[in-house]
This record gives structure tokens, sequence and C-alpha cells, in this order.
């Protein structure tokens, strides 16, 4: 990371758009480190047509085969007449290069809509999660994941921003008509989620936003769970991309 002193000396001598070249430089290389902690978080039945469905995104944690994603995405009952089982798919560049491995919900944290996976197989990379002293409004992040779920193909797609604000993840209402139960429940007991300057999509719930700098994840996009408790009395949803704070999912791999 380029220094307050180093970017001091830069604008002294005037070559300040030579430092949007180093930081396009960096964001290069921490997605590289980014990507391979990437999967796709879906299901899988050999019976059913087609075999695969692709839900949302996740990200590898801890030891390697530990995943993080939002519980909504796999809080889904299973067919279990055609075997149905939850997996993480493994994207490629090629053709026909996608795997998937089995995997199973290890723990889950209903209230800030976070999930751990166990997954089989060998350990894969996994991403530091940072915690909130490196989280502050105006940072430059970026978050990595599938983006309207398969149909781009599973390839990771990163998006790039910043953090707008820490904001609540629920507002009070005018009017009860607009009060519904899971609003209540977020106003009764509220947390701050971050709302960021950057577009997410439906494919993107679980993926990490991390900061372009060191890569370390501040958060986890969530749209649906933190949209229906800010934005119902909007007659159209905004294009705003909200994420929960990474320190809920650092307490409940704390706690498991």
């Amino acid at each position: 990371m380029v220094s307050r002193l180093v970017i001091a000396v830069i604008a002294v001598l005037g070559l300040l758009p030579g430092l949007d070249v180093l930081a396009d430089e960096q964001l290069v290389r921490t997605i590289a480190k980014i990507k391979p902690a990437i999967v796709g978080i879906g299901t899988y039945s050999i019976i059913k047509q087609p075999p695969a469905r692709l839900l949302g995104t996740g990200f590898v944690v801890g030891d390697g085969r530990r995943v993080a994603t939002n519980f909504h995405v796999v809080s889904l009952e299973l067919d279990k007449r055609v075997k149905e089982s939850i997996v993480i798919f493994i994207g490629g560049a090629g053709v026909g290069t996608v795997q998937y491995r089995a995997a199973r919900i290890a723990a889950v944290d209903e209230q800030h809509d976070m999930a751990l996976l166990d997954i089989d197989g060998p350990p894969l990379p996994a991403l530091t999660l940072g915690d909130d002293i490196e989280m502050h409004e105006g940072m430059s992040i970026a978050f990595t994941g599938f983006p309207i779920g398969a149909v781009l193909g599973l390839v990771p797609v990163t998006h790039q921003g910043i953090l707008s604000a820490l904001t609540p993840v629920a507002t009070r209402s005018d009017s009860a008509t607009h009060l519904t139960a899971n609003k209540i429940a977020a106003l009764r007991d509220p947390f701050t989620v971050l709302q960021l300057d950057a577009t997410a999509y439906p494919g993107n719930s679980g993926s990490p936003v991390y900061a372009q700098d060191s890569g370390k994840v501040v958060g986890v996009i969530n749209q649906v769970f933190v949209k229906g408790k800010k934005e119902d009395m909007l007659r159209e949803p905004s294009a705003i991309t909200y994420a929960i704070p990474v320190r809920y999912l650092s307490a409940l791999v704390a706690r498991h």
C-alpha cells in the first residue's frame, strides 16, 4: 500500500496520475489473490434435469475446508426424493472445467443472515477476515462473485466502488402498514450494515466485500435480507447495494 508520505511527494512533483496506475495494479494483484477462494453455492441431483442449480456465491475461510455465505442462500428445502444436496461449485476459465464438492451446513447466524458450510475434499485457498478498525467510509472496496447466477458462466466477476455509508439495518416507517414481523424484530435489536457505491446482482448474495489494497474481507454482500427491512416504503427497489459487516462472520467462525 502506498504510504501517505509517498503520496505527498508524488503530489508535490505533479505525478498524481501515476498514482491511479499504482492503484489499478494493486487491484489487479488483489483480484488474482481473491478469485481462487470464490465458489458458487447451489444444489445437485444426479436425477434432476438440469442436475445443478446455482443459488449464490460463497468464499473459503479458516482452514480451507469452510465456506461462508448468506443463510438465505442455503435455507432451502432439499428434494430428498431425487437425492438433492447442497454443493459448492468451483469454476474455471475453460469450457467444462466446473467441478463440484459436497457441502453441509456447519453453523448459522439467522439474525445476521450468515452461514458456514463444511466442504469435502482438499483445502482451498482461504481469504483473510478484516476487522472494524480497517473499515471506514470512503475506502475503496471490491466484491467478487457470480452476478445473475450461472447465466454469465461460472467465472468470478469483480465490481469495485467505495464504502458509501455505515447505516442501520432497518429504518422506521411512518405508517404501521409498512411494518413486518422481520422489520419489527430488526428495529428492536438494530445493527449497522454497509452501504456500497457499486451494483450487485442476485447471484452476488454471499460475495465477499474486501479492501482493494489488502484483500481483507470487510463484509458479505446481502441484498434480500437488508432491502426487505430498509426499502419497504419504496415502490421499486433501489440500485443500492448492502453488505453485512465481517464482524458477525468472524464471531460465527470463532464459535464454531
